[in-house]
Order: structure tokens, then sequence, then C-alpha cells
């Protein structure tokens, strides 16, 4: 979606398209990493789940940033309302994953099943804020 030139950044929407997908693509990984180590009992895979929340979670921070500063603080007509429901969306799906990080410091056997399913909520709210994006029907600008 391209709205009027002064309205959003080309240097931002880089950065964010190019960011954004990183911290998915990690908490989809701890996700099934969860569910291996619930099907094996081995701890290998929730300590790799831990790392990869973590990592999830440092590579949230400049995409929600971005994101941030394009919803808010940038003109109004630029984004829809959907843009505004992902960015909620996200933020909430980052405060599981902080709590999740809390939960997969524990003992590896006290991970199960609250790991899992906040691993799940994680991603879950993430997908559910890219499809309504991705469904979201485009704003026409009409620039005097």
């Amino acid at each position: 979606m391209r709205s009027s030139p002064s309205s959003r950044s080309p240097v931002a929407d880089a950065l964010y398209g190019l960011l954004n997908p990183i911290p998915f693509g990690c908490f989809v990984a701890a996700l099934i990493f969860d569910i291996t180590y619930a099907r094996s009992a081995e701890i290998m895979w929730t300590k790799a789940a831990a790392w990869l929340i973590v990592i999830g979670l440092f590579a949230a921070i400049i995409p929600r940033l971005v994101n941030l500063a394009q919803v808010w603080f940038t003109s109004r007509r630029a984004f829809t309302r959907a843009h505004r429901i992902d960015f909620w969306l996200n933020v909430v799906a980052i405060i599981a994953a902080i709590i999740n990080a809390f939960v997969h410091s524990r003992d590896a056997y006290a991970v199960v099943p609250e790991g899992e399913w906040l691993s799940l909520l994680t991603v879950v709210l993430m997908a559910i804020g890219a499809i309504v994006v991705a469904t979201a029907r485009p704003t026409v600008e009409v620039t005097p």
C-alpha cells in the first residue's frame, strides 16, 4: 500500500519489511522446539527455544519502533485501521513472548505446558496481525 510520498519514508518501509519477518520466524521455530521438547523430553530443545524467544524479542524492537512511528506519528490517512490492529496484536504478542522468556528461564521440566501455550499465543497473535493487514483494502488518498 502506497500513499502520498510525504506520509511515509521509503527507508522506514524497507527497514520494516526487511526486519519484521525475523521475530515471527524465531517465535515459530521456538514453538516447534517447544512441541518437540514436550514429545521427546530432550532438554536441548527447550534451551534452543529459550534462545530463539530472546533473539525474537531483540529482533522485534526495531520493526515495532518503525511501526509505532509510522502508524501513530505520521499522517493518519496513510494507514488503515488494520495497521493499528496489527500494531496492538504485535504488542500483545511481544508481552506474551516476554512472559514466555521468563517461563523458559525455569528448569526444563517446568516449561511444559505453559511455555507451549505462550509460544502458540505469540505465533497466533502475530499471524492474525499479518493476515489482517494482508486482507485490508488499501486506502486511496486523493491529493488536490
